[in-house]
């Protein structure tokens, strides 16, 4: 079960893969100057999450007016992370959380995916400027997509 809206936001600090080589994301970098959609999803390379992504890349700029910058977080390695995104032309910050510390701290962590170990469950969080949970879901399946209006809702809120 997800964190409740209007606990404080567990912060991490997982490794994005770039150009320039790994990279650390905090979220707690935003907290007082934009707000954080995180979205979680089970694994790169697969037909859902890589859909998700795709349209979320897409998307990129509805999500920048709303003044958020979107990190999305699965347990895959930031290489497997780059080289899916990469293929796929998808632009917006993805994050290891291999150790699945961040995915666990969250409480979306999803057993057993398809016999082949736990994975992040598929969810969105929105997280204030403050650092605050404002939205928080996790959907039925891994093949449900999170409610983004609603995620968009809490963002102008």
């Amino acid at each position: 079960m997800p964190i409740a809206t209007g606990s404080k936001a567990p912060d991490f600090t997982l490794k994005s893969k770039t150009a320039d080589g790994l990279k650390d994301v905090k979220l707690s970098d935003n907290f007082g100057k934009k707000q954080t959609v995180l979205l979680f999803f089970p694994l790169a390379f697969t037909g859902v999450c890589t859909q998700e992504m795709c349209d979320m890349s897409g998307g990129l700029g509805e999500y920048e007016k709303l003044g958020a910058e979107v990190i999305a977080i699965s347990v895959d390695s930031p290489f497997a992370q780059e080289a899916w995104a990469q293929k796929n032309f998808i632009k917006l910050t993805i994050v290891s959380d291999l150790n699945k510390e961040t995915t666990k701290a969250y409480g979306v962590l999803f057993p057993g995916l398809a016999g082949i170990g736990d994975t992040s469950a598929r969810a969105a969080f929105v997280i204030g400027t403050d650092g605050v949970v404002k939205y928080a879901e996790q959907t039925a399946t891994p093949k449900d997509l999170p409610n983004f209006a609603a995620v968009k809702a809490a963002l102008t809120n």
